[in-house]
Formats: structure tokens, C-alpha cells, sequence
């Protein structure tokens, strides 16, 4: 199936999107669950998704979580995604403001070539609506695996940014191998989680189960 448009998902439940191709100016997959108090208000999270067999190109994500995700975001299962000439290749946003959660996410077996940024999930991105948000609803960022990810000509491996009041938890990257274009690597704040087999090496926050990387050009 050939896509030009991105695909939105909000606040859905039991979705499965396979088998596309997507070229498009936007988010290739956003999931979402509402925005701020609005979301917060209605309480439905976009749940139980099942992404797979994706090949796209953007400026933007190739798989995009949020920032929109105060109705909460879970039991989401990525597998089997080429990106190419994109932005980032996973992104996962939230801020303060939003409430919600983000929480177990699978992402497994997915190439990125030529990208400007391979994973970012940060807590401080997103504008607001207008001016009744909470800015004590803070998000809560917990049960992310990332796993079997190759990139070739990457500019930068990516970013975990958490809050202080909510850091990132429960962390797991493993099997990641980046070719990078330029000495950038990864930026660390307010996270916690385990890293194994991780190239570029994962940075403090992350305990290492191993350092070991293996050659992951066979994906």
C-alpha cells in the first residue's frame, strides 16, 4: 500500500497498520491520545497497536509517540521498519502540562538509513493549546524497549531527556549499532534503564549488561 499521507492513530484501541509504503512532509506514524486538559479529560488511551513491515521516507519521524498523549499511550508493538533520508527515526515527546503515560513500547528490527537523529524521547517538547493546562500534570515516560536497530550514515545517535520530576524508567536498548557520520553521540538527563550490546556506547543512567557490540549489517 503506497501512503502520502502520515498515518494518525488517537486515542484508539486494537489498531494493526502493515504493509505500507509512506512518503510524506510529516510524521510517516504518530500515535496520539488527546492534548493536555482535553485529553486528560476524556480518558481514552490509544492502546493495544501493532505497527509492522513499514518502509517510508520524511523530514520528520519515522515512528512518532506524542508529544499528544495525555489520555496515556501503551501496549504498543513495532517490528520490521525501514526508514530512509529522515529526520528522526523514533521519537517519543511529552511535557509538563501533558499528564498521561507512555508505557510498554516494543520497537524491534528496524533499519535507518541516511537519518539526522536516530532515537529521541524526551519529556520537555510540545506547545499547548491555550492557557488551562495543568503544569503539575506531569507525564509519565516508563517501559521502552528498543531493540535489533541498525543505522548507516546517522548524524546523531539521539537523545533521552527526562524530567526531574518524572524521569525516564525502565529503559532497555539493546542490540543497537549506529554508524555515525560525526563524533555526536548521546545526550543523557533524568533517565534510568539497562543497555547491552549498545553502539555508540549508551551513555550514565544506563547500566550495562554488556559492552560487547556485535556486527549487526546482516539485518
Amino acid at each position: 500500500m503506497l501512503i502520502q499521507h502520515y498515518l494518525f492513530v488517537d486515542s484508539c484501541t486494537n489498531v494493526c497498520i502493515e504493509d505500507c509504503y509512506i512518503s510524506n512532509g510529516d510524521d510517516l506514524i504518530a500515535l496520539k491520545s488527546g492534548w493536555d486538559e482535553y485529553g486528560i479529560s476524556v480518558g481514552k488511551p490509544s492502546s493495544n497497536i501493532t505497527i509492522r513491515r513499514i518502509v517510508g521516507t520524511t523530514p520528520f519521524s519515522g515512528i512518532s509517540i506524542g508529544s499528544e498523549m495525555s489520555g496515556g499511550i501503551k501496549n504498543v508493538h513495532v517490528e520490521d521498519i525501514h526508514v530512509f533520508n529522515t529526520g528522526t527515526g523514533i521519537r517519543v515527546k511529552t511535557a509538563p502540562g501533558r499528564g498521561g503515560y507512555v508505557t510498554n513500547i516494543t520497537i524491534t528490527r528496524m533499519r535507518m538509513d541516511k537519518v539526522s537523529k536516530a532515537i529521541d524521547i524526551t519529556e520537555d517538547a510540545g506547545e499547548h493549546p491555550d492557557d488551562s493546562y495543568d503544569p503539575n500534570a506531569i507525564p509519565l515516560v516508563k517501559g521502552i524497549t528498543i531493540t535489533n536497530i541498525v543505522g548507516h550514515n546517522v548524524t546523531s545517535a539521539g537523545r533521552f531527556l527526562g524530567l526531574m520530576e518524572s524521569p525516564l524508567s525502565q529503559i532497555y536498548l539493546s542490540q543497537i549499532y549506529l554508524k555515525l557520520l560525526t563524533p555526536m553521540t548521546w545526550t543523557c538527563l533524568h533517565v534510568e534503564g539497562v543497555a547491552s550490546s549498545v553502539f555508540p556506547m549508551a551513555c550514565s543512567g544506563f547500566q550495562r549488561s554488556s559492552d560487547v557490540v556485535g556486527n549487526q549489517d546482516s539485518m
